[in-house]
């Protein structure tokens, strides 16, 4: 019998995320519930919608959200009932990609039977938390890997759109190779995905010039999305880039006007 005040520290952070692992995997939550999340009656009008630059139902934004919904289809197809995890990265810096992301993200969330989760992987330029007008009080995905053990649902944020939650990138990084190819991440996302089967996760990367952070989150996902700057990026660089990834992984090029 242990003394009041003793506390029994656990062998390693290590461990304790694979136990947590385990029991979300024991412990299942259905789809029906999660389906239905909301954020409450803060949820954003398609004006505010169209001022963060993101997709709605309405006709205003009709052929956007078409394009987004188009490739939501694709990716569909190629997993067939199993959700997954995309990684969305642009060629070179300004392409577009974080923008392809968090709407990709919200097509997905548009069906009532899908949930997306939205994780800025950015961690050199993250821009979700703005784009998204969240505040990260309680810090992001570093401020998780570090720390596992306060938990996952403090860095889960609200976005004002229905079934979307973001994780941000917290604390500003420049060497961030050493988060993403740890056990730590690779058993995030794996709890994540594992614990409601109609989530569906979205890595926003860094641009894959100048950085080796996206062929590194590559295998962390099943799909890669390369996104193009239309006019700014060349076939040349277009074919270069992706060469970085694993061909049975890459689900297509996005061409992008929007930086």
């Amino acid at each position: 019998m242990k003394d009041e005040n003793e506390t029994e520290f656990p062998g390693s952070i290590e461990d304790v995320l694979e136990d947590a692992a385990r029991n979300l995997q024991k412990h299942p939550v259905t789809g029906h519930s999660i389906a239905r999340m909301s954020d409450g009656g803060g949820e954003l009008v398609p004006l505010q919608l169209e001022e963060r630059r993101l997709i709605h139902r309405e006709e205003s934004v009709r052929r956007q959200s078409d394009a987004f919904r188009e490739i939501r289809t694709r990716l569909l197809g190629i997993a067939g009932q199993q959700n997954f995890v995309t990684l969305v990265v642009s060629v070179s810096p300004r392409s577009g990609g974080s923008f392809v992301a968090r709407n990709l993200a919200a097509a997905f969330a548009f069906d009532e039977a899908k949930t997306s989760l939205l994780i800025d992987c950015n961690l050199r330029y993250p821009s979700q938390h703005k784009a998204l007008g969240v505040e990260p009080a309680a810090g992001g995905l570093i401020d998780f890997l570090e720390q596992p053990t306060l938990g996952i649902e403090p860095v889960l944020y609200r976005t004002g759109i229905a079934r979307l939650r973001l994780i941000p990138a917290g604390k500003a990084r420049e060497n961030s190779g050493e988060y993403f190819s740890s056990f730590r991440m690779s058993t995030m996302l794996d709890s994540l995905r594992c614990r409601y089967p109609d989530r569906y996760l979205f890595l926003d990367g860094p641009a894959i010039k100048g950085s080796p952070d996206a062929r590194i989150l590559s295998d962390l996902a099943d799909f890669v999305v390369v996104v193009a700057g239309y006019g700014r990026d060349t076939p040349a660089a277009i074919g270069q880039a992706v060469t970085n990834f694993d061909p049975e992984k890459m689900a297509g090029v996005v061409f992008n006007h929007m930086p």
